[in-house]
């Protein structure tokens, strides 16, 4: 099941009808969402404007953004380190390829 993403002002306007005293699952169902996400989101998100739940979503992202760049770095230097060292599994000291440079 593909995932919503519901905006900040729907998270935190589910919490605050928590908070006044609707229940949570009419709320869960309004916003079509499960009393384990509505939990979820009242852990990470309780006590937080609207501004402060905007930038925390954001820092997010761009740290998964950096997380996936450093990752993509990282395997383009280890494939770029040694390119042409190629060797047959037994047989380490022998190059797969010939050396034609030499001819």
């Amino acid at each position: 099941m593909p995932k919503k993403g519901h905006s900040e002002e729907q998270i935190l306007r589910a919490l605050r009808r928590a908070e006044a005293g609707t229940k949570v699952g009419e709320i869960c169902r309004e916003h079509g969402i499960g009393d384990a996400t509505f939990y979820i989101w009242k852990k990470q998100y309780a006590g937080l404007g609207l501004n402060e739940l905007r930038d925390l979503r954001q820092l997010r992202e761009e740290n998964a953004k950096l997380t996936r760049l450093v990752a993509d770095l990282s395997l383009d230097r280890h494939i770029g380190a040694n390119p042409f060292q190629l060797t047959v599994l037994g047989c380490a000291n022998q190059p797969l390829l010939n050396d034609f440079s030499r001819s």
